[in-house]
């Protein structure tokens, strides 16, 4: 499945809370910061852009699906 090139960081961080049980922390500058106690904690940032680049998206959901244990393909297809 490909990366979505329309991708937000509101977007995103709206996914990463529905269905992979992040909260957003707080906001510092131009990014979101979202943390986890499931399964340990891990906390992310994620640039709040109308457009993520591609290189941006791929790595945070690199670090999410690492932490939780899961393929890239399942994280993205609960963003769709």
């Amino acid at each position: 499945m490909r990366i979505p090139r329309d991708l937000s960081g509101g977007d995103l961080v709206k996914a990463l809370c529905r269905h992979w049980s992040y909260r957003v922390v707080h906001q510092e500058g131009s990014h979101i910061v979202l943390e986890t106690e499931d399964p340990s904690h891990q906390r992310i940032a994620v640039p709040a852009r109308p457009q993520l680049r591609v290189g941006a998206l791929s790595g945070v959901l690199r670090s999410v699906a690492r932490h939780k244990g899961v393929d890239r393909e399942e994280l993205l297809r609960s963003l769709r």
